[in-house]
């Protein structure tokens, strides 16, 4: 593989997909333990009308998370 003549040596690679999904494991497990200490557990609950105000905000919480994960897959790594 030849490169072009002052091009670096090593060039930055997108995390893409890896890096998104991690992030959205990290969402996901912080989300867990936010329902375990309203006393719920993750997946097991609806946020319909009348779901508890600690589920939806664990839900919100949960959007921004992983909203912010789209920058980890955009992010170069070295």
């Amino acid at each position: 593989m030849s490169r072009e003549p002052g091009a670096p040596a090593f060039r930055a690679a997108d995390a893409g997909m890896l890096a998104y999904g991690i992030c959205q494991c990290g969402c996901n497990v912080v989300t867990g333990a936010c329902y375990a200490a309203g006393g719920f557990t993750f997946g097991t609950v609806t946020a319909g009308v009348g779901a508890p105000a600690v589920i939806l905000a664990c839900n919100i919480a949960q959007g921004a998370c992983m909203t912010g994960c789209i920058a980890a897959g955009f992010a170069p790594t070295p």
